[in-house]
Formats: structure tokens, sequence, C-alpha cells
């Protein structure tokens, strides 16, 4: 058994609705439909919360749990196909498929000359690693500006409001890391 049907079943014994478990546990409806439909796994604060919410401790929740074995994926660039647009200056490249069922989001970062992403601030827990592939990125990140070059990284709270900036006269190109995954 896994996550999802594990919540699913103790759910549905407790005959409450996915709004129900929402506003008892905190956590959004929308990440309970995925959690429960496999389509994401959730993070240990969201599982205490709802395991609390079910009238059950963590252990009790994670019983019976069978930890799945992932096949590996490999992407060639051909099938890289996930883009995200923030602008007609700045895009993200998902580097894996199916990110919602994974622990990690892998993206590259492109901003052309003088454009710059929006701005983001992705939900509570969520952190983000940067790692410069081309240029010199401009980024702002609460009320911290940063210059981060080529070989450098910078890793942070995701949920404080950041945006990326290219202030040079060539694209710009930064591979992301987000966990767990947002959109």
């Amino acid at each position: 058994m896994n996550i999802g049907k594990k919540i699913h079943e103790l759910r549905k014994e407790k005959n409450m609705t996915l709004r129900e478990l929402s506003e008892a546990s905190g956590v959004a409806l929308a990440t309970l439909s995925r959690i429960e439909t496999n389509k994401m796994v959730g993070t240990i604060e969201s599982h205490k919360a709802i395991a609390s919410a079910l009238g059950k401790n963590l252990p009790q929740l994670y019983s019976n749990i069978e930890i799945e074995n992932r096949p590996i994926e490999f992407q060639p660039i051909k099938n890289r196909t996930d883009l995200f647009m923030h602008n007609e200056k700045a895009s993200y490249y998902m580097l894996t498929n199916n990110v919602l069922t994974k622990k990690m989001m892998p993206v590259i970062l492109k901003i052309a000359p003088g454009g710059e992403s929006s701005a983001e601030q992705l939900p509570k827990d969520t952190e983000k690693f940067v790692y410069i592939l081309k240029g010199e990125f401009h980024i702002r990140v609460g009320d911290k500006d940063h210059i981060v070059k080529k070989g450098e990284t910078l890793y942070f709270d995701a949920s404080t409001l950041h945006y990326f900036k290219n202030l040079g006269r060539e694209e710009i190109q930064a591979i992301c890391v987000i966990t767990p995954p947002a959109l």
C-alpha cells in the first residue's frame, strides 16, 4: 500500500470528505487530492497534520506502507517538452517528467537580456537551490540582492518572495532544484 491509498482509506473510515480533512489538517484541498491520487507524496509536516486530523500518529499512518522502487528515468533533450513561461523573456524547462510525483523538481531557467522572471513565493517549507550555468544572475530574495555568477550557487527558502533578473547582454541559464515540487 502507498501513502495516498492509506490516507484515502483512513479518511473513508472516518466518513470524512477531502474538504473536511483539508479543514481539519490545514493541508490544502488540492494537495490532499494529489496525495490521494499519487500525483505527489507530500511532506513530513503535511503527513503529521493529516495523521493528527485522522486521529493517528505518524507510525500508525506509515504502518503497512511499502517503499516503491522507482524506475530510473532518462530524458533525452528531444523529449524535453514541458515548458513554463514566466513571460516572453524568462522560461523554465522541466528536466524530468511527472514532477508532482517526485521529491524534487529540477528545471533550467533561461532569461534573455534585459528580462526577469515573475516574482515567486512558493509554499511554506519549500526550498530552492540554484546553480549558474551561464552568465550573471541578479537574484532578489526577500529584501536582499545577490549577484551570482557562472559556477556559483545560491540556496534559499523559496517561500520568501524572490525573482531572477538578467542585467547582461547575453542569455543567462541556471539549473534550479525545488523541493518539494511546487508549481
